[in-house]
């Protein structure tokens, strides 16, 4: 029997109820076209078979005959696709063959313009810059849309109604540089702290991922205004990413100091099973988040550095840090 054909049976065989190999080149289980019998769920009357060296199906309930490649066709489509595309790598379709040669079809490709702020800074705005400024952050770092509804629309429809405008500061998150979204923080009373517009949904949710180095180790903060705190550092923004696709190997995670939550506690625990690092908060430190810590006088980026643990030590640690 043929490599390939033997292979791809072989993935059938777990999706085919009562598979079994009776001999060589032969397979027996029940027919997934007709169902087999309805009153016996034992009898197994569909077939693969060698016939010279092609393999074909045959049905002994419902009739059913048909070269192995339609029989895949009928199961799995996609697999069936691989299927023909490993029979012509090895010269084995189109004329003098049972397999059809595979369809390649070739689309001209379309570049997407790329996407820029086109906003004041938020050094511009004195509301903007002495919020940030207050808090100790970096007001060059982000912009500022004093009419926020109106700035998100004009890059993508996001809110039907512009009515109860309000002025946001906006983070921006740039991708092979390119703005692929933006976060606006509110500045003043309102029920959403933190609106989220992606202008490209398989782009990655992170603030910062144009400015770290792969080469070191990544560390992942709650909020992108905490990351800006730390060295090498990324933010999430609620997203549920796999880091490795983004070419970040080591990592270490930082979540709040908050002991008593229970989605945090839950997460922190997560992390360390997976066997990745996480900063555990010493007991002497009571602030909630990194730049609450900033404001009160710490250093931020040695207490990280000093309080990164993994695996039993990890453990060890998050038993204690919970129980505070």
């Amino acid at each position: 029997m043929d490599h390939v054909d033997a292979k791809y049976i072989g993935f059938l065989s777990s999706r085919l109820e009562k598979f079994k190999q009776v001999k060589s080149g032969l397979y027996n289980f029940r027919c997934p076209i007709c169902g087999d019998s309805k009153k016996n769920k034992s009898k197994t009357r569909g077939y693969l078979y060698m016939m010279k060296a092609d393999v074909n199906f045959k049905c002994h309930n419902c009739g059913a005959s048909m070269t192995f490649n339609n029989f895949l066709k009928k199961i799995d489509t996609q697999l069936q696709k691989q299927y023909v595309l490993e029979k012509f790598r090895d010269g084995k379709t189109g004329k003098g063959s049972i397999v059809e040669d595979p369809k390649f079809h070739f689309e001209k490709p379309v570049f997407k313009k790329k996407k820029k702020l086109k906003l004041p800074k938020a050094i511009e705005s004195a509301r903007a810059s002495g919020y940030l400024m207050a808090r100790r952050l970096d007001p060059s770092r982000f912009y500022y849309a004093e009419k926020f509804k109106e700035f998100a629309n004009s890059l993508k429809p996001t809110f039907e109604s512009t009515k109860h405008e309000e002025d946001r500061i906006i983070i921006p998150l740039f991708y092979n540089d390119n703005l692929v979204g933006f976060q606006g923080r509110s500045l003043g009373e309102s029920k959403v702290k933190y609106i989220t517009v992606m202008l490209d949904d398989d782009a990655p949710k992170i603030y910062g991922l144009d400015t770290i180095d792969t080469n070191e180790r990544v560390y992942i903060t709650e909020g992108p205004f905490d990351s800006t705190f730390i060295r090498n550092a990324i933010a999430m923004c609620g997203a549920d990413a796999v880091l490795g696709d983004w070419g970040i190997d080591d990592c270490c995670w930082i979540y709040d100091n908050e002991p008593r939550n229970r989605e945090i506690v839950n997460r922190i625990g997560r992390t360390i099973d997976k066997g990745d690092s996480v900063v555990i908060w010493p007991s002497h430190v009571e602030e909630k988040d990194i730049n609450d810590m900033v404001m009160n006088g710490h250093d931020v980026q040695k207490l990280v550095e000093s309080n990164t643990y993994s695996g039993l030590e990890a453990q060890l640690k998050f038993a204690t840090w919970k129980k505070v």
